[in-house]
């Protein structure tokens, strides 16, 4: 192998062998191929997944909608109670008098 201080190349170098070079390129084309499988799959599941995402905001969404829609009509179609209206009624009617008070009295 050394001979007067040089690294002489013998005729059996290890990766020159046929045998490595098909074994060599073939776990090269099998890399390239299931890389290219792998980079297929990953893309296909990115997409899935938004997809169902988007999907699910939407629904989400019109849930949002729908419960704050029914609460709004449940709030418009509240009866205001009966002690109320008569207090209120009440105020009213007072109010009343005392502008008549004040103008008999101011005449």
């Amino acid at each position: 192998m050394l001979q007067n201080g040089q690294a002489l190349q013998t005729k059996q170098d290890f990766f020159q062998t046929s045998s490595l070079e098909e074994w060599r390129y073939s776990v090269v084309k099998n890399i390239k191929r299931y890389g290219y499988s792998i980079l297929v799959t990953i893309i296909r599941l990115y997409l899935q997944f938004t997809n169902f995402l988007k999907n699910e905001y939407k629904k989400i969404k019109t849930r949002v909608q729908n419960t704050r829609s029914k609460k709004l009509n449940a709030d418009e179609k509240r009866e205001v109670s009966k002690f109320l209206k008569k207090i209120s009624e009440y105020k009213y009617k007072i109010r009343e008098i005392k502008h008549k008070i004040k103008e008999e009295e101011s005449l």
